[in-house]
């Protein structure tokens, strides 16, 4: 477990609900289950990246056998407890504009946690949020897991899947709960994977239509810490979230819409990009980059 010396790495297990990287898919109720049990069967803590624990557990209640006369709550404390700790994005299921939190099943590892968070943040009681935003992500934790709300965002998210399948767009199936992630190899296979492919095609739709999304791709994976070479992973995908309680079906149709313009003139996209300048890590947020 956690030792004395704050500067000596320590094994964890993270598990992510759900996976940007994957696609945003799920993870299932025996998959938790199962990797805490092996963690626990060597002494390494488990934690959840709970960012999307909410649309998680609605997969798992539509999902998975056994849970479908399961409550969101219910299903969302059972997630939890198999876990040592969680942190979390607060703007993501807690339907909040600011904010997050960390929290520990053990309170030693919770005390040293909390000398930095001082540092860092701001006192303990506060961690540099203030009481509105607090209550804001209370109302929203409480809110975000009511069953009708997550059916109704997810299945707008859905309704777009549907949309960008019937224009032959290469999009990940099934679709996920929180955004639309479109195969950028097979949207643009010209283009090579040096000159980021599903970067080029955020671009390219920005172009097109104003719409933002973002690259989950080489840009995303970054350098190898020792060669600083870049890393390819297999999938280069093209992210469209769609953000809670802000827009209708029709704002669905025009994105479909959009996408599909620049996939009528996809065979004319023939160059990337190169990068200008970016940051040692987390190159993605600030990267800046020129046309090849």
């Amino acid at each position: 477990m956690l030792k004395n010396n704050p500067k000596e790495k320590v094994p964890f297990v993270l598990i992510t609900v759900t996976c940007n990287s994957s696609g945003g898919q799920p993870v299932s109720i025996e998959n938790i289950r199962e990797v805490s049990k092996l963690a626990r069967h060597y002494g390494i803590p488990l934690y959840i990246d709970a960012a999307r624990f909410a649309e998680n557990a609605y997969f798992i209640k539509t999902r998975e056998p056994g849970y479908e006369n399961k409550p969101i709550r219910e299903i969302v404390k059972e997630m939890f407890s198999f876990a040592d700790g969680m942190t979390m994005s607060s703007k993501k299921d807690a339907i909040v504009n600011m904010g997050g939190f960390i929290g520990f099943r053990h309170k030693d590892i919770y005390e040293k946690a909390s000398m930095y968070n001082i540092i860092y943040e701001g006192f303990l009681t506060y961690g540099g949020m203030s009481g509105r935003d607090m209550n804001a992500l209370a109302v929203g934790l409480y809110e975000g897991t009511e069953y009708e709300y997550l059916e109704t965002r997810i299945k707008q998210v859905e309704y777009l899947g549907k949309k960008c399948m019937e224009y032959d767009i290469p999009i990940m199936q099934p679709t996920g709960g929180h955004a639309i992630f479109v195969d950028a190899k097979k949207f643009l296979p010209q283009i090579p994977k040096e000159e980021y492919i599903a970067q080029t095609l955020a671009v390219e739709l920005f172009i097109e239509g104003g719409v933002r999304a973002v690259e989950i791709g080489t840009l995303l994976a970054d350098r190898d810490p020792v060669t600083r070479e870049n890393r390819y992973p297999e999938l280069e995908l093209m992210r469209m979230a769609i953000p809670r309680r802000v827009y209708t079906n029709n704002h669905m149709d025009f994105i479909a819409a959009c996408l599909h313009n620049v996939w009528e003139r996809r065979n004319k996209i023939t160059k990337g990009f190169r990068i200008v300048s970016e940051a040692p890590i987390m190159r993605h947020f600030t990267v800046k980059l020129e046309r090849v």
